[in-house]
């Protein structure tokens, strides 16, 4: 007997330093995060060594976002972990995307506008054909609009807006068309993007298209104000995007919606004498959040067919990383981080404390493959204040505008964005549809930063561009403090997906430069 008694006692001894919970198809995630919560909060012996929740192969629907708050909290020698079993990414938590677009004109491609009107208020377009006519007449009366949507994708150089069509007057060959609020307002106060009339390419271009979103669940998982959490060999799918389906989706830049926005009567603040514009935006939505965290980790990770931003890392973060995971067919941004400004405060004042509150944030070995789907405007990587940042040998591929962005406020000052590293990077198939793009793309002073090691083959011809400046590596408005070397460029090879072939150094110029400071130091 006290053999069996200290047999048993030695197996217990082993459960409790596994510390694992074990999720099946048709159970409860959160019901498993709670128990963990449970162990935390009563000082348990199961937390000795860390809590796994182990997630077996499944669907997991999500009616609400998994929380994970300060009370899950792990250590750095007691961690929880949250992982699929077994290999191929089969634990799937997920919504039940309803996202559906149905182009009607034209069918294929984009048409160019004829008039962009700020006065009035109104975009003129060729007039669509009338079978094209007779179907609208459906979606703009008042009794169905609501059940199936007719919107204008508009192409503005580095951005879209989409905007919900409130009426279209048919005069001849041009027909004229009005927009619902607070979209109209936002487009035609704005001066920057707007549509081009005119550009060295012609005119801006435009779809019309109907769609049957309904709205779904956009985030999955948040991460608020919980420490020394991983995510290990998660498949994460099927969000949904809801602000266009009530607001419009008029942005200011990198997928950022205007919340308030105008053109300035008198040019010029202390701080920049030429701006001529004032903007306030919101952030993006996204299938998985964290903020006021740190030692939070994404490893072996698939993020796939979201319809906005994958994954971001909103405020108060240090010390993250996203690591060996796969981003593809993601609407929005597919690793955003960093603070963007966004309202209350307006985007174009050098502020000077934003970029601590994002430092040490190391993005490595991930691939990304058709990010900015839904918002052409969105990029694969993008990072706004931070610093101390690691970008490193990233695979990124067929993007809508950017590949890789790091900084914002459009300034000259110092910021406290500082030691930026991208290296080692591989870029092709960006600016697919919108240029003012780069493969690379910064913005502002950055001391002691580097972009180092990458390849990054020529800009996408996009179609519908109404200008040519897309760039390998572009250093838009006022980007200082970078060294740049050993930056090369290449083709595609046709044998391995993935190979650049042909390969030679950037030359300088290559680089698209936006009114640069003093203190870039260019070497190859």
């Amino acid at each position: 007997m006290k053999h069996i008694l200290t047999v048993l006692l030695s197996f217990l001894v082993l459960s409790v330093q596994a510390g694992e919970i074990i999720v099946s198809e048709g159970e409860s995630i959160h019901e498993a995060l709670r128990k963990a919560r449970e162990w935390r909060r009563t000082g348990d012996a199961h937390c000795q060594g860390g809590i796994t929740i182990t997630i077996h192969a499944g669907q997991y629907y999500m009616q609400e976002p998994l929380f994970i708050r300060p009370e899950d909290s792990g250590t750095d020698e007691s961690p929880l972990v949250i992982r699929g079993a077994g290999e191929n990414h089969k634990s799937i938590i997920c919504g039940d995307a309803r996202q559906k677009h149905t182009q009607l004109w034209p069918k294929e491609g984009m048409e160019r506008m004829t008039d962009f009107n700020p006065t009035d208020r109104t975009i003129t377009i060729p007039t669509p054909p009338k079978s094209v006519l007779d179907s609208l007449k459906s979606h703009l009366s008042p009794l169905t609009f609501h059940l199936s949507p007719l919107e204008m994708v508009v192409h503005q150089r580095w951005a879209i807006a989409i905007l919900r069509v409130k009426e279209m007057k048919v005069e001849g060959d041009k027909t004229v068309v009005s927009f619902m609020e607070p979209e109209s307002r936002l487009e035609f106060e704005h001066p920057w993007p707007q549509p081009v009339i005119g550009g060295e390419k012609g005119n801006s271009s435009f779809l019309l298209r109907t769609t049957e979103q309904r709205d779904g669940i956009e985030q999955l998982v948040v991460i608020d104000g919980a420490n020394y959490v991983t995510f290990d060999n998660i498949t994460f799918a099927r969000t949904c995007w809801n602000r266009p389906l009530h607001k419009g989706h008029v942005t200011l830049q990198g997928g950022f919606p205007l919340v308030d926005a105008y053109k300035l009567a008198t040019p010029g603040l202390p701080w920049d004498s030429e701006l001529e514009n004032q903007a306030w935006v919101e952030r993006p939505v996204s299938a998985v959040t964290v903020r006021n965290a740190h030692h939070v980790t994404f490893d072996r990770v698939v993020f796939e067919v979201l319809a906005a931003t994958a994954l971001d890392f909103v405020d108060n973060i240090s010390d993250c990383r996203v690591q060996g995971c796969t981003f593809g067919n993601i609407g929005g941004t597919a690793i955003m981080g960093g603070s963007f400004a966004e309202s209350p405060r307006e985007v174009h004042r050098p502020y000077t404390d934003l970029a601590s509150r994002c430092q040490r944030l190391t993005i490595e070995r991930n691939f990304i493959v058709d990010a900015a789907t839904e918002d052409w405007g969105a990029v694969a990587i993008g990072l706004g204040y931070v610093r101390d940042c690691t970008i490193s040998n990233n695979y990124v591929n067929c993007v809508n505008y950017s590949g890789i962005c790091v900084g914002w406020g459009w300034t000259p000052l110092d910021t406290g964005m500082k030691n930026n590293r991208i290296i080692g990077n591989s870029v092709k198939g960006y600016a697919r549809q919108l240029y003012d793009a780069g493969g690379i793309y910064t913005l502002s002073n950055q001391p002691g930063s580097v972009i180092s090691d990458n390849k990054i083959s020529a800009p996408y011809p996009a179609p519908y561009a109404t200008n040519n400046r897309g760039f390998r590596i572009y250093l838009d408005a006022r980007t200082d403090g970078f060294t740049i070397e050993n930056n090369h460029t290449g083709e595609d090879d046709p044998t391995a997906a993935g190979r650049f072939i042909n390969l030679r150094p950037i030359r300088r110029d290559e680089i698209g430069d936006n009114h640069p400071g003093p203190n870039i130091i260019f070497k190859q």
